[in-house]
């Protein structure tokens, strides 16, 4: 079962290997959905002419992509495009001279670049608004339009509305796990070394990773396998088999009561498929807000990149963006170092204290996708908007400072609104994470 009602990637490859299907006849069906009125916003640039070449290509009828549509955030160079990251502010800049590494590793598996995704100016908020072209609206919407998350807003929408099969994008702190969970597909955020960010615009170069948004842990883990050039080791051990925990502080504060709902429940569900699940307090997580304080990592690295832009073009910017990325004025030199610092004692010690688990398990955004309109553009929303955008990354930016890998899977049941469950360690665990979330799915899709 799929929870967007869409086939999946696998569920696709396995119709084309016994002949019920063909590439093009899918890309048809993607573009068709990526012109349509669900796609409003979620494209700034598509090029399906170039897709249905790949598509057509013998060769990559028997690559892992097998000419399927993917869509990639407009944060990653594609060599003849120009990379804006959802700015107006780089629309004059040069177009690429090469793929970047991810892009090129998607297409030479096979994909079908139907193209680039609408995001946040330049990925700096989790909501998704972009004031310059337009924000995608929420997959899940009925009767009211609503956020779709952010950054990776497009890639999100368009996988699951069924443009795409895979939506390239990056989390620095939540991006791609964000939109996902509140879309209801799978997101998953690897440990950052293993894809190059090589050709993408950075955000902070210490948080950064590129990865994949799917329709399922089965798609996420092909997804990663491509992006980070490794094999994913299977394993066949049973739900049983794993040791996992919730953290009881912090991260279940102030749920709403629809994620709560679904999140208890769904560890209900795992615990009845023979899941063994502690419960322990984290204390080191009350020492985050003084490590993000103004702003972190990402507003000193963003300042620096941004620094020579915003003297020129800084009326071109989102006031949003900008008011974040001038946080890093208040960060010394001293200031940074000294953060660095501390983030590595943080990591070693919240590795330790997870060390005995396989995966730590917890909503993974607090509350679900609120209306558009009530984080709008304009000043008289601002306080709202800035709320809403902290309490988004609460829960999902922890594993970007532990520099670790996590993934969201849904775990709301038909008729509510999505609600993502969040599976996290430290880094370099993303294959037991993968195999335990695939289990995690199946349970939790088998009620």
């Amino acid at each position: 079962m799929q929870f967007t009602g869409t086939p999946d990637l696998h569920t696709i490859r396995l119709q084309l290997r016994r002949g019920d299907t063909d590439a093009a006849a899918q890309l048809e069906h993607c573009i068709a959905v990526a012109v349509a009125p669900v796609s409003q916003h979620v494209y700034l640039k598509t090029d399906f002419e170039a897709a249905r070449l790949s598509a057509g290509d013998p060769r990559n009828q028997a690559r892992a992509l097998v000419g399927l549509s993917v869509s990639v955030k407009d944060l990653f160079d594609i060599a003849g495009q120009i990379t804006a990251a959802g700015s107006t502010v780089l629309a004059n800049q040069r177009p690429a001279e090469h793929d970047c590494p991810a892009v090129a590793r998607l297409k030479a598996a096979g994909a079908a670049i139907i193209g680039r995704t609408n995001m946040v100016e330049f990925a700096y908020s989790a909501v998704g608004n972009n004031p310059h072209f337009g924000t995608p609206v929420n997959a899940a919407s009925a009767g009211q339009a609503l956020i779709p998350g952010g950054s990776s807003s497009g890639a999100a929408v368009s996988v699951a509305t069924g443009s795409a099969f895979i939506g390239l994008g990056s989390d620095t702190g939540g991006s791609i796990r964000i939109p996902a969970a509140l879309n209801g597909i799978v997101g998953f955020k690897g440990t950052a070394r293993l894809v190059p960010t090589t050709g993408a615009v950075p955000l902070s170069t210490t948080l950064d990773t590129v990865g994949a948004l799917t329709r399922s842990v089965a798609d996420a883990m092909l997804a990663h396998e491509i992006l980070s050039a490794t094999p994913v080791t299977r394993s066949l051990a049973p739900l049983g088999a794993y040791r996992m925990v919730v953290v009881r502080n912090l991260l279940q504060d102030e749920l709403d009561a629809v994620v709560a709902k679904a999140f208890w429940r769904g560890i209900d569900r795992l615990r009845q498929g023979g899941a063994q699940i502690a419960e322990i307090e984290l204390p080191e997580l009350t020492e985050l807000t003084s490590l993000n304080a103004h702003g972190g990592f990402s507003s000193a690295e963003s300042l620096s990149w941004h620094r020579s832009l915003l003297a020129e073009h800084r009326a071109q910017y989102d006031p949003r963006v900008v008011a974040r990325i001038e946080r890093g004025l208040q960060l010394s030199a001293a200031d940074y170092v000294d953060l660095a610092r501390a983030r590595n004692d943080w990591i070693n010690r919240v590795e330790a204290r997870i060390s005995p688990y396989d995966a730590v398990l917890s909503p993974t955004v607090p509350m679900v996708a609120p209306a558009m309109a009530d984080v709008a553009p304009g000043s008289e929303r601002d306080a709202e908007f800035f709320r809403v955008n902290a309490l988004l990354l609460r829960n999902t930016s922890l594993v970007n400072v532990l520099d670790g890998c996590a993934i969201t899977i849904p775990c709301h049941q038909a008729g509510e609104l999505p609600v993502g469950l969040m599976l996290w360690h430290a880094g370099l665990r993303d294959d037991t994470v993968l195999n335990l979330a695939l289990q995690a799915e199946q349970q939790l899709q088998s009620a």
